[in-house]
């Protein structure tokens, strides 16, 4: 018997656009999915720059900015915003009980890799440099945006800068080969994603750089070593899987701390989904605020 939710949301994907057409059409997409979201009561919206980017700052009431998950969001690093993601974003910082700051970071095919990495780092090295020890950060982020969250702490930690307390990782795109067995094997059940979407926006992102650098493709690093602890969370039913069980298998093995959960029957980033559709969002996203909250906490 299949998950009643998800066979709602693969009716509401059908005709979306989220992953297929030109990349424009596919923002466009994306942005106006949410838009009609409203989002949650008690948080403070504001717009900055970091790291020479555009940013959000989304505060619940009675929560200072002495601590910060700097959230990374998804899109297949050629699309996804500030809007696409505001209200996701705000839902984990209500959770956290913590700040929550989101990257405008650049996009593929206009700037390929690495122009997403050198932002997110630039970002966290702001958040520092502004006063909030690397102690009181955790990074975040979804899809392209967890790839992301572990390339940024491959750059950081090569350059010397310290890292984060935490990192959090949904769904998390981690290989851009597009190479895992899990895209044939689960090709029938993913809702969102396949492998021609995926090959699609590498191709855009990567412009002509090797995929199986560390960097754009951080499951293929040398040493995942010296990684703060790790929470990942993935659908059983996308076919991300192995990129995420790979990842965290990988990290283990290198010495870390990992946490991966494995959804039954959930699909790619179920957590930007209403609860009313999926239960497992809600369950999700405190167990993700206890994880962060757990690790800024003083």
């Amino acid at each position: 018997m299949s998950h009643a939710g998800v066979d709602i949301i693969r009716e509401l994907l059908a005709d979306a656009g989220l992953l297929t057409g030109p990349i424009d059409d596919q923002r466009a997409a994306m942005d106006g999915a949410s838009a009609a979201t409203p989002l949650p009561e008690g948080v403070t919206v504001e717009a900055v720059t970091l790291g020479g980017r555009g940013a959000e700052w989304l505060t619940p009431d009675g929560i200072g900015r002495d601590a910060a998950v700097l959230y990374l969001h998804g899109g297949g690093y050629c699309s996804g915003s500030l809007d696409s993601h505001r209200e996701l974003a705000s839902r984990i910082a209500i959770a956290s009980r913590c700040a929550v700051v989101t990257l405008d970071y650049r996009l593929g095919p206009e700037d390929p890799f690495p122009a997403a990495v050198t932002d997110a780092a630039a970002a966290y090295r702001q958040l520092v440099a502004e006063g909030i020890p690397a102690d009181r950060i955790a990074l975040a982020g979804d899809s392209a945006g967890g790839g992301l969250v572990v390339a940024t702490l491959l750059a950081l930690r090569s350059e010397g800068t310290p890292l984060p307390a935490a990192a959090v990782c949904l769904s998390p795109w981690v290989d851009l080969t597009q190479s895992a067995a899990s895209y044939q094997r689960l090709a029938d059940v993913d809702a969102m994603l396949s492998k021609e979407s995926l090959d699609f926006l590498a191709d855009a992102y990567l412009a002509g750089a090797d995929p199986r650098t560390e960097l754009a493709s951080p499951l293929f690093a040398e040493d995942l070593s010296g990684l703060p602890p790790l929470r990942i969370e993935v659908g059983a039913h996308e076919v991300l899987l192995d990129d995420a069980t790979g990842l965290a298998e990988r990290a283990a093995e290198a010495g870390n701390d990992v946490t991966l959960t494995v959804w039954p029957e959930m699909i790619h980033v179920f957590q930007a989904f209403p609860a009313e559709i999926l239960p497992e969002t809600d369950e999700s996203v405190a167990g993700i605020g206890d994880f962060l909250a757990g690790r800024l906490s003083r």
